[in-house]
């Protein structure tokens, strides 16, 4: 199989600053994903003032939040540089307004990942299709009927990923809807992922297994950070578990094996755990073995207890001491 393409969703969690934002970024690549992503977002271009915040963030407007997060096309420019040629990840922003787009076109950014709240954004559909770049879509706020619509409006199939969602936070296990990408890959028959919005590591890890192409979790240094994200994010230890056990999840479902051929390579296994038939009591000269004189026990060596109906009815050349392993050569 396909090495899952593996998203750190940083968000605005950097606070506005370059500095720590390169702290993110190099934690996250020292986890072994693929690619960083961030929001951009101009408030002006995509907010009324009478906006309301999420029920989950209410520490200070997103005028004042959005604004002070907020980085330049140079500052940019500068954490894609570092991303990619320090650090070896991909790096890519979200969108949240059409000017956004143009922004990061200049920034210079190879794809777009087009929020959940933006599905129902037709222009801004349309823009980023324009462009010609790859676009990974989440659909965690949307109906089929939404869906549909804003997958149409992507001509080159190809370039385009959808992602199963579920816009809550922390999202439950149940809600996560796996069955849904299940549903997305045969509706829109194109690459299909999860971003996840669950707590721990195993509904992304099944994701995985059950076919998704990428996958989007939150990321953060601590969740004791500042920001609508930091708290139901994923902190680098466990982020990290995370990579490593979708790359063992890969290598599982990728690499075949000849059951016969490696049961060849287990013959020390086998000594240690398989078992051998031993006399229960001591069996005198002339006795006939009944299945009530043998017992099963390690090492596997001897005569294997799946021989056992061999042994029964036959008669003991010479005495057999207690607890030892029966040899053929000891029976008539």
């Amino acid at each position: 199989m396909d090495k899952t393409y593996i998203i750190a969703e940083i968000g605005n969690t950097h606070e506005g600053s370059v500095g720590l934002a390169k702290q993110f970024i190099k934690a996250a690549a020292d986890c072994g994903v693929d690619a960083v992503k961030f929001q951009t977002h101009i408030f002006e271009a995509e907010s009324l003032a009478s906006a309301p915040n999420p029920s989950y963030f209410k520490d200070e407007t997103r005028k004042e939040y959005f604004e002070r997060t907020a980085f330049t096309i140079e500052q940019y420019k500068i954490l894609k540089q570092y991303a990619e040629e320090e650090c070896h990840v991909d790096f890519f922003s979200s969108p949240f307004s059409l000017e956004a787009v143009d922004f990061l076109i200049e920034v210079g950014v190879s794809t777009f990942k087009i929020p959940s709240g933006e599905v129902s954004n037709i222009p801004l559909l349309e823009h980023i299709d324009k462009t010609g770049k790859k676009v990974i879509l989440s659909s965690g706020m949307s109906s089929w009927e939404e869906l549909d619509r804003a997958v149409a409006v992507f001509k080159d199939k190809e370039k385009l990923t959808i992602l199963q969602c579920t816009s809550e936070y922390p999202c439950k296990p149940e809600n996560a809807g796996l069955n849904v990408m299940l549903e997305i890959k045969e509706r829109y028959n194109c690459k299909v992922g999860f971003s996840d919005h669950t707590l721990g590591i195993g509904v992304p890890l099944t994701a995985v297994v059950l076919g998704a192409t990428l996958v989007e979790k939150h990321f953060t240094l601590s969740k004791l950070m500042y920001g609508s994200d930091a708290k139901n994010s994923t902190e680098p230890e466990e982020f990290k578990i995370m990579v490593d056990n979708v790359r063992a999840a890969e290598l599982a479902m990728s690499c075949k094996i000849d059951k016969d051929e490696k049961v060849k390579d287990l013959v020390n296994m086998k000594f240690v755990f398989e078992k051998s038939i031993v006399s229960k009591n001591e069996l005198s000269e002339g006795h006939v073995i009944t299945e009530a004189d043998l017992a099963y026990k390690k090492p596997g060596d001897g005569i294997p207890a799946r021989e056992y109906k061999n042994i029964i009815g036959r008669t003991v050349k010479s005495t057999i001491p207690a607890n030892e392993k029966i040899e053929y050569s000891q029976l008539q």
